[in-house]
């Protein structure tokens, strides 16, 4: 045998070794990959979800509430799946507990958080001089509708 024919022994004896390091470190990498994604996006969803339904559960009668919707309320009724939600005097809704997102501090009564000091303007209080004759017209309007 000469030096070439030793030479491509050697490099036939070595190459399944290399794959089968390469395959390895290949799927340690994946395994890095998944276990990241697990705990960068996948856990954190869940601690949110565990915490929203726990929220869910202790909501009782006359706490203010923002439902998935956007909407604010406050509890009413409430039994194991259902809430009784007042949105305003008279107006009230049956909902699955589920469509609650939150429970709303006490600070923020309305369910606002005002982020500016500033007073609304005298401006948006004023009206056209011509307004009352937009309303004869509409009020006109509405009566020849009026069955």
């Amino acid at each position: 045998m000469g030096p070439n024919a030793l030479a491509a022994a050697h490099v036939l004896a070595s190459t399944p070794a290399k794959s089968s390091s390469s395959s390895l470190s290949f799927l340690l990498i994946i395994v890095v990959i998944f276990g990241l994604l697990y705990f960068v996006m996948i856990r954190p969803q869940r601690n949110r979800q565990r915490q929203a339904q726990q929220q869910q559960r202790q909501v009782g009668n006359g706490t203010r509430v923002r439902t998935t919707a956007g909407m604010y309320g406050t509890i009413v009724d409430s039994d194991d799946d259902n809430v009784l939600v007042e949105f305003a005097p008279g107006v009230q809704i049956k909902m699955m507990r589920r469509a609650i997102m939150n429970v709303v501090p006490d600070e923020e009564p309305d369910g606002i958080r005002h982020t500016f000091d500033s007073e609304p303007t005298a401006e948006a209080d004023e009206t056209p001089a011509d307004s009352d004759a937009d309303k004869s017209e509409t009020s006109d309007k509405r009566e020849d509708l009026s069955i």
